[in-house]
């Protein structure tokens, strides 16, 4: 068992992408979320858990998008993502991939924000036939933006709140086999604890200009 005296407690964010409320995404959300702290907590790792419901900043978003300037509650889901050990992405399947609200808030997110940040990747939909787009869509999605992505990924259409059909893992086993997976990489994160320089230049800036020294 790690020893975690005198250690800050891992930083959890799960993002949830569902339009109604209550949704079927914020349910599997929330399942995600709770069996990868349980694990961390039976590992002896101390974690902090933040939700953010893309629904409740959706106009936030979108101002973002117009004007390149976040409000004071975009900017903390923001900063909260950039500084976490773990992140639980869970959007809805609409048209066979991500729906535009949670692409949205990649969109304004730094493009170097998620380097290196464990993620496991979530998505509801209808029928069974959706479950491809996690891997064609929302792990390529990913991957561009340099975050490490869980092997398993949790697709749950509406038969799989049931039982788990013959010969195919139920939707518990495989939120805990995900789950696991994520545990395990924030376990070993140290992000959280980095200290960033709220003055510090970005890397592609250039003091004479685009084009840097000639």
């Amino acid at each position: 068992m790690t020893d975690t005296t005198n250690t800050a407690p891992k930083q959890l964010v799960a993002i949830s992408s569902g339009l109604s409320q209550p949704s079927s995404t914020r349910l599997l959300t929330d399942r995600l979320a709770d069996a990868t702290v349980a694990d961390l907590r039976d590992r002896g790792v101390d974690v902090e858990l933040r939700t953010i419901e893309l629904r409740d900043i959706a106009q936030d978003i979108t101002n973002n998008l117009v004007t390149g300037f976040p409000s004071a509650k975009l900017q903390s889901a923001l900063d909260a993502v950039a500084g976490a050990d773990g992140l639980i992405a869970v959007t809805p399947i609409f048209t066979a991939s991500y729906s535009g609200l949670f692409k949205s808030f990649f969109d304004v997110i730094d493009n170097t924000a998620l380097t290196g940040l464990p993620t496991l990747i979530a998505a509801t939909g209808g029928t069974p036939r959706h479950s491809l787009a996690l891997e064609h869509a929302v792990r390529p999605l990913f991957s561009y933006l340099r975050a490490p992505v869980m092997p398993t990924s949790v697709y749950a259409s509406s038969e799989d709140w049931g039982s788990g059909a013959d010969g195919v893992a139920s939707l518990p086993d495989r939120i805990h086999r995900a789950a696991s997976e994520l545990a395990d990489s924030v376990q070993r994160s140290e992000r959280s604890s980095r200290v960033v320089d709220p003055f510090a230049l970005d890397a592609s800036f250039s003091p004479v200009g685009g084009y840097g020294a000639q």
